[in-house]
């Protein structure tokens, strides 16, 4: 008689696979109750390391071109389809959809990617502005990637939520961090997977697995995170308060909605920054 192979899954920072430093996991049931995997449990030095990944990165992901970056984005969700089996059974093993309910969530999340990535060079036509001013000038505004996010997935949504989560972020150039559901962590590890395969830059996306409790308050205060999505987590208040340390730009809970078949172009924009250009007219 042949046994299983039982996993133990790692986290995803910086483009590679470490265990948590705690050395700590827990294990992961399906909506029967019996047992799937064990998944690492992501500890403060983890979070830590996951910002500092980001930081690293975020700067060469921004200077790309946005069209370059839409292309890495496509690509993504090519990828993604390919997976689309493993996805389909992994949502039905832990939630208890049927076939046909975990194939629209996954046709939904590929959608909702392949839109994000449509958006990387149209942002600024669409979001940007040109000013009237009283003088002889252009006055432009034009919108540029806010730095390093941090983002909580939604703890009721296997794998739609979460790229819902990450893609409004990383289209315009932002790094994340984001916390996976930590009932429904699956798909998001099989994410990771992807993403390590695909032509994105280690770094521009980190997922921590484990207690969003635990990881939360780290990541709210930390000085170089410059924005906090809040809309996966229920403990907003407290966080919005320890992200007013350094002014962290928020993304307050209910802003959006999450779970939706397509995205917000405004939960695009509210992660990143305006800039105003001032240039003198030519005669």
């Amino acid at each position: 008689m042949r046994l299983d192979v039982r996993k133990t899954y790692k986290l995803f920072i910086g483009g590679k696979f470490p265990r948590s430093e705690s050395g700590r996991v827990y294990p992961v049931a399906d909506s029967k109750g019996e047992f799937l995997a064990n998944v690492a449990m992501a500890s403060r030095k983890d979070a830590r390391d996951a910002v500092v990944a980001a930081r690293a990165a975020q700067s060469g992901w921004a200077g790309a071109t946005a069209y370059n970056r839409g292309q890495v984005l496509y690509r993504i969700a090519e990828m993604l389809e390919g997976r689309r089996e493993q996805f389909v059974a992994e949502i039905r093993a832990l939630t208890g959809k049927s076939d046909r309910q975990a194939n629209q969530e996954v046709d939904a999340a590929i959608d909702s990617w392949v839109w994000h990535a449509g958006w990387t060079d149209k942002i600024d036509a669409v979001a940007g502005n040109m000013n009237p001013v009283a003088g002889p000038f252009f006055n432009i505004s034009t919108l540029q990637a806010t730095g390093v996010v941090a983002a909580f997935a939604p703890q009721d949504s296997a794998l739609l939520g979460l790229v819902n989560t990450i893609a409004p972020a990383i289209v315009s150039g932002n790094a994340i961090v984001v916390v996976s559901s930590g009932s429904l962590p699956l798909p998001a590890i099989t994410l990771t997977e992807v993403l390590a395969t695909s032509d994105l830059p280690g770094g521009v996306v980190n997922v921590l697995t484990g207690k969003e409790a635990e990881i939360a308050p780290w990541l709210a205060s930390h000085q170089d995170v410059n924005a906090i999505d809040l809309e996966g987590t229920s403990n907003f208040v407290e966080l919005e308060i320890q992200a007013a340390q350094n002014l962290k730009r928020v993304i307050r809970k209910g802003d959006f909605a999450r779970l939706g078949t397509k995205g917000s172009l405004n939960h695009i924009t509210n992660l990143m920054e305006v800039k105003t250009v001032w240039h003198p007219k030519g005669n």
